[in-house]
């Protein structure tokens, strides 16, 4: 399935306007959008500034800070999700799983914190977890667990961005529909359902989970140890 054509703004010190932020993003609600410094001015600096004082987690792209928003049922999606890749890291020694606030700058001045990322240790600089809270740094598997306040045109530019630094995989969680976009490129893309199985293919080879067991565990409590 494609994605609609995205055109990517050089980054710029200029402030950008109402119709800019609306060209880049969609309707997205303005509370997501960080207005000190102002749209467009936006350094990394001012990103590690705000995840460093811990008042919040955002973005950075194009000059931009926009907030990341993840609801309760999402959150629990994506920690569930972590969950299993970690185990799978573990036993299989490929990398290790990454949470919902690991910033990573994954193009020039662009800043992305996926859901759910995994990482193999290859990557890491002397297989070792870097000490720098934004590192320079592509996940092998980003997920992003959608929420309400995501648009089309947000999460298509997210993807353009995922591919263009080389990302290998990504999985889009819908959680209203119980289904998973798994993108191998840009236009290459198929949908899981929840009575499917969600695969890591060649990225993550021997990796699966059965939608069904992930949004159960998720929304259940589990049975009782014997």
């Amino acid at each position: 399935m494609a994605t609609a054509e995205i055109s990517i703004p050089e980054t710029t010190s200029e402030p950008l306007t109402l119709e800019d932020l609306a060209r880049l993003f969609g309707p997205m609600p303005p509370g997501r959008i960080r207005w000190q410094p102002a749209p467009g001015t936006a350094t990394e600096r001012d990103c590690r500034a705000i995840l460093e004082s811990k008042t919040g987690i955002c973005e950075l792209i194009d000059g931009v800070l926009v907030n990341k928003v993840m609801g309760y049922k999402e959150s629990r999606l994506a920690f569930i999700l972590g969950l299993y890749l970690e185990a799978f890291g573990e036993r299989s020694g490929l990398g290790v799983a990454m949470g919902a606030d690991a910033a990573s700058r994954i193009l020039p001045s662009q800043i992305r914190v996926p859901d759910v990322s995994f990482v193999y240790w290859s990557r890491l600089p002397n297989r070792e977890i870097p000490n720098d809270p934004i590192p320079h740094l592509v996940p092998d598997l980003a997920v992003e667990v959608l929420s309400r306040t995501n648009t089309v045109r947000e999460m298509d530019r997210k993807l353009h961005d995922y591919f263009t630094a080389g990302v290998p995989l990504v999985w889009y969680v819908d959680p209203p529909q119980r289904r998973v976009r798994v993108f191998t490129a840009l236009d290459q893309c198929e949908i899981v359902h929840e009575a499917g199985t969600l695969s890591g293919g060649t990225v993550l080879p021997g990796f699966q989970l059965t939608l069904r067991e992930w949004f159960a565990r998720a929304e259940r409590p589990s049975p009782p140890a014997v």
